[in-house]
């Protein structure tokens, strides 16, 4: 994985600063995503590393699933192609968009509960996160029917637990070292 990384980090920062100069930063974000998405299906796996398809041909094959792609995009793809870095699509998406967080001052929270948020709960949370990290807040949502009740939000190497599983380990702690 780090070789990818490393093979993708160039290219997400060369895509980034296209795109935050010409302020399109939005589109490139749309555009890497289902390129991506593209790059991964199961059908592509198997034709990647087939060096008889041309760079061209690959163009053709993701603009088409694309419905068309900007000029830029196809000249993007057609420079990964020649290079053999097509597989590198997905890691140059998330570089590129943790780029674009770090411009936009937003951070991604990974939120797990228990049970589906009601009306306005999630917007709540969301607002005390940004209050408490000083930064735009993008939730991730998933259910976790383990945790009991509650929910365990997860931004950056920082947990925040209050779930009721979390709350009774606790408690069970306590009672153990008592």
């Amino acid at each position: 994985m780090a070789e990818t990384a490393t093979i993708a980090r160039p290219y997400a920062e060369a895509v980034f600063a296209m795109a935050d100069k010409a302020g399109t930063l939005s589109q490139w974000s749309d555009t890497l995503g289902h390129l991506a998405a593209i790059a991964q299906a199961p059908e592509m796996h198997q034709i990647l590393g087939n060096p008889k398809v041309t760079s061209a041909q690959f163009v053709g094959l993701f603009s088409s699933a694309q419905g068309g792609l900007p000029a830029e995009a196809k000249a993007f793809l057609e420079m990964l192609t020649e290079n053999r870095r097509l597989e590198a699509l997905p890691a140059v998406r998330d570089q590129f968009e943790q780029l674009k967080a770090e411009r936009e001052g937003a951070v991604d929270a990974s939120i797990e509960t228990a049970f589906p948020f009601q009306a306005g709960e999630l917007e709540a949370l969301v607002a005390d996160l940004e209050r408490r990290f000083k930064r735009k807040i993008r939730p991730q949502v998933s259910l976790n029917k383990d945790l009991i009740g509650g929910a365990r939000v997860s931004v950056g190497d920082q947990v925040i637990d209050g779930t009721v599983r979390g709350k009774l380990q606790a408690m069970s702690a306590g009672l153990m070292g008592s």
